[in-house]
């Protein structure tokens, strides 16, 4: 006898798609004379509209494939979310700075 509960499931988006994705914001935000500051901006669009799991995907294709299809503008942008993921992850870990051996 079952209990009606469907047992929960991740879903992954195709990676294709969310590469498409990730090259078209990169191609609008390409106008921008600041590389970096372009970069910053792809990486803002993807962390205000996409699911952090669509997000935690591409990060994972970025490291696993080295962001094979992916314009350097999208490779950029993935890599900074990559970093700050990895920064969260430590600050959240509990990791502080070593104490001060003058005190």
């Amino acid at each position: 006898m079952t209990s009606g509960a469907t047992p929960k499931r991740e879903t992954c988006m195709n990676i294709d798609l969310l590469i498409k994705m990730a090259n078209e914001i990169s191609a609008f935000f390409a106008a921008e004379t600041d590389q970096e500051q372009a970069v910053s901006n792809v990486a803002s669009h993807l962390r205000r509209f996409w699911e952090p799991r669509m997000r935690a995907q591409i990060i994972a294709y970025c490291e696993q494939r080295q962001g094979a299809g992916l314009v350097d503008l999208a490779k950029g942008a993935v890599a900074l979310l990559a970093h700050e993921s990895k920064a969260a992850v430590t600050q959240t870990a509990g990791v502080s700075p070593k104490p001060d051996p003058a005190r």
